[in-house]
């Protein structure tokens, strides 16, 4: 390890959670004398606090470890290419064009595996004027409701939040063929084609 380079990662990823030292610290049950020394590459956390460490900066453990902030190559391409992340706690959704490390409610978050609807699964779309009408019958308990509908082209993602206790009844402006994807949060992600 890199005594600077980790302590320069740290420092710029606590900075960004808005901690100080102190708060740092306290989550970890250390001083803030050796959260400082760290920062001043004067060491390094032990290996043992490393997985904590990550988890509470949000940041990939190999990353943290090598000090290696380096972003991201760029991933051009298709919106239908789009990865959805979704808190398993808050339900919160968070979505990605290219590689990221999303975290949420203190967990890091998985992208989710798309899986094609069955007919049974499939959500109602009807042409009413210039928009489609979506619906479906699927249960919208606080349990087991669907947490958003998206709609994706080439181009562009089309998100709308949905609540439970709501009955699920979107309108979206009609605009070519692409994917229609939803997110049910007992069963996952699903997708048809429209």
């Amino acid at each position: 390890m890199q005594n600077t380079n980790v302590g320069n990662t740290i420092r710029i990823l606590r900075q960004e959670a808005k901690m100080t030292q102190k708060q740092l610290a306290d989550k970890m049950n250390i001083s803030d004398k050796t959260v400082s020394k760290w920062e001043r590459g004067l060491g390094c956390p032990d290996m043992s606090l490393i997985l904590d460490l990550s988890d509470i900066l949000g940041v990939d453990t190999k990353k943290l470890i090598l000090g290696d902030m380096t972003p991201n190559d760029f991933v051009g391409g298709n919106m239908k290419n789009t990865k959805y992340y979704v808190c398993p706690i808050c339900h919160n959704i968070s979505i990605c064009t290219g590689e990221a490390e999303i975290a949420c409610c203190g967990k890091k978050l998985i992208n989710q595996k798309m899986q094609k609807a069955t007919p049974a699964e499939q959500l109602l779309v009807e042409v009413i004027e210039d928009e489609w009408n979506i619906t479906s019958t699927h249960s919208m308990t606080k349990d087991h409701y669907i947490s958003f509908v998206a709609f994706a082209t080439g181009d562009r993602v089309q998100l709308i939040k949905q609540y439970p206790e709501w009955d699920l009844n979107v309108r979206m402006s009609k605009r070519g063929h692409g994917f229609l994807i939803w997110y049910c949060i007992e069963h996952g992600l699903f997708y048809q084609m429209i």
